[in-house]
């Protein structure tokens, strides 16, 4: 544990890309198995505890510590693996703490009602850097500035394997990844996968950049699509059928609907949607169906689900994702015919002449029927996992705006841990303000440090790390749609809502009511 430890905190202290890389690469190669292979799973967040919560790691702490004292801590520091490393009262270092790998057996066999006594042990047994290393481990909330593709591409570091290689194997591998260390360090083969009955890996798109990008991009060698306001999924049709979200999580239980009913054999990529004759719903009434590992009746009834399909990995057993997109979209359309679907439909390509009209198209399309935007894609371009330059481009629409005031305000994490960086804002009704959403991006370093030092001299009320503050400021926030929402008081809620710009200048007065975010709600 104590080599782990030192990981994470090296990692977290650095913000160097580079040394991140090296780090990981060092410590893959040189930690001895099952240890490395449990290391990779917390990084790559595949491992989890049912019973090892945040909840119960503070009550082992409030059982030794003032209530106060800890609440006053947690607000100051802002993160509880490094509150709890702090104010832990018992001195450690007595002893080396177990094993990686015999730490986790503990924490997945150990009953809950001992788990407090457990920890409390560990804790006094470790040193400071263990002890902030044992809450990360336990929660699984590292925020140490390590992706899993990170991770994954100091594995191909070590090794001299491709990148890709190593993505093509990934999704058929379990915890602690024995054959995957085998293979990378040359002593077997490549792990046999079963590479049509598998999540594969995604092809991401990147956003476009309308003054660089579409003045030297000729208009007929790229296609366009619409950009569904749904959830990206894979498809995966042989023996059975599986259904995975984009990280890779199988989500078929939470859709029967869809996996019953599908026909063929073949792997296919597109968007979840909800809604009747293939007319999408809301994404509203989709996340009601997401927030459900088992759907209702009532959802099966009201909110029937499809995956308007607009790509193939696999046709049949043959793999397909070398071939240009037409030669792939060719064959979509040929496996569309020869099987016909209750539950996939094909997305549309959108003819165009050239970028002005494509751009008449968006926006056309945002106005009349809510769409997101375009996607737009190169022809020849393969199928390749990850975000590759210069193949998929997401152009999409303007966002809404609305004057919005700042309500609450929560300490961020990680390097934001000493600054209020969450905000939770409203829109009035009546003389109230009513929460909307809340955002944590959008401002500069510069103006962050403006607004935690604006917060701290407006505060009302303190709530453990969260500050209520006078209703006085004033944030643009732009966000792609809002819908209807029984959890907020307003009973709206903005979708991926982002602070536009901070309106000091603007008198709280003056921001957006209730009434004039019914235009935004009908509008999606």
């Amino acid at each position: 544990m104590k080599r782990f430890s030192q990981l994470l905190e090296l990692l977290a202290l650095t913000s160097s890309r580079t040394r991140k890389l090296a780090a990981l690469t060092q410590y893959f190669a040189e930690t001895p198995d099952p240890d490395r292979g449990y290391a990779l799973a917390v990084l790559t967040g595949a491992l989890n505890f049912a019973n090892v919560k945040p909840a119960l790691l503070k009550e082992t702490v409030l059982a030794e510590v003032d209530p106060t004292l800890f609440a006053m801590s947690y607000d100051y520091v802002g993160d509880l693996g490094e509150t709890i490393a702090l104010i832990w009262p018992h001195h450690g270092g007595a002893g080396e703490l177990p094993s990686l790998t015999a730490l986790i057996e503990m924490f997945n066999t150990t009953a809950k009602r001992d788990l407090p006594k457990l920890i409390g042990g560990l804790l006094t047994q470790a040193e400071i850097n263990e002890r902030w290393a044992l809450v990360k481990l336990a929660t699984g909330g590292l925020r140490v500035g390590v992706s899993a593709r990170l991770a994954k591409t100091a594995l191909a570091e070590m090794s001299g394997v491709d990148l890709q290689a190593i993505e093509e194997v990934w999704h058929g591998l379990k915890v602690p990844y024995g054959p995957l260390f085998e293979w990378l360090e040359g002593k077997t083969g490549r792990p046999e996968i079963d590479q049509a009955a598998r999540f594969h890996p995604l092809m991401l798109s990147n956003p476009i950049d309308e003054e660089k990008d579409l003045v030297k991009f000729a208009p007929a060698d790229f296609a366009a699509e619409w950009k569904w306001d749904g959830i990206r999924v894979q498809l995966v049709m042989g023996e059975s059928v599986s259904l995975f979200s984009r990280t890779g999580d199988d989500i078929a239980g939470a859709f029967p609907d869809i996996v019953e009913n599908a026909q063929g054999r073949a792997v296919l990529d597109g968007e979840l949607l909800v809604g009747k004759d293939f007319e999408p719903g809301s994404f509203n009434d989709l996340q009601q169906r997401l927030n459900k590992k088992v759907a209702s009746a009532k959802h099966l009834k009201d909110s029937p689900a499809f995956i308007r399909v607009y790509d193939m990995l696999f046709d049949g057993e043959e793999d397909v994702r070398a071939l240009p997109w037409s030669a792939r979209r060719a064959r979509l359309e040929a496996w569309f015919a020869a099987n016909p679907q209750t539950r996939l439909d094909l997305s549309a390509v959108l003819p165009f002449a050239d970028w002005d009209d494509l751009a008449q198209q968006r926006r056309q399309g945002a106005d009349e029927h809510g769409h997101e935007g375009v996607m737009i894609k190169l022809r020849q371009a393969p199928y390749v996992p990850g975000r590759p330059k210069g193949h998929w481009y997401k152009w999409k629409r303007d966002p809404n705006i609305v004057d919005a005031v700042l309500m609450y305000a929560q300490r961020g994490h990680g390097r934001r841990s000493s600054f209020y960086s969450d905000y939770t804002f409203g829109v009035w009704k009546g003389n109230e303000i009513v929460p909307i959403g809340k955002a944590y991006f959008g401002f500069t370093d510069e103006e962050l440090k403006l607004l935690d030092k604006w917060i701290r001299a407006n505060t009302l009320a303190s709530y453990g790390p969260v500050r209520e503050v006078k209703k006085e400021l004033v944030f643009e926030v732009a966000f792609d749609s809002a819908q209807e929402s029984a959890r907020h008081k307003s009973g709206v809620a903005l979708r991926f809502p982002r602070i536009s710009r901070i309106r000091w200048d603007k008198p709280a007065g003056e921001a957006a009511t209730l009434a004039d975010m019914a235009v935004f709600v009908a509008a999606s």
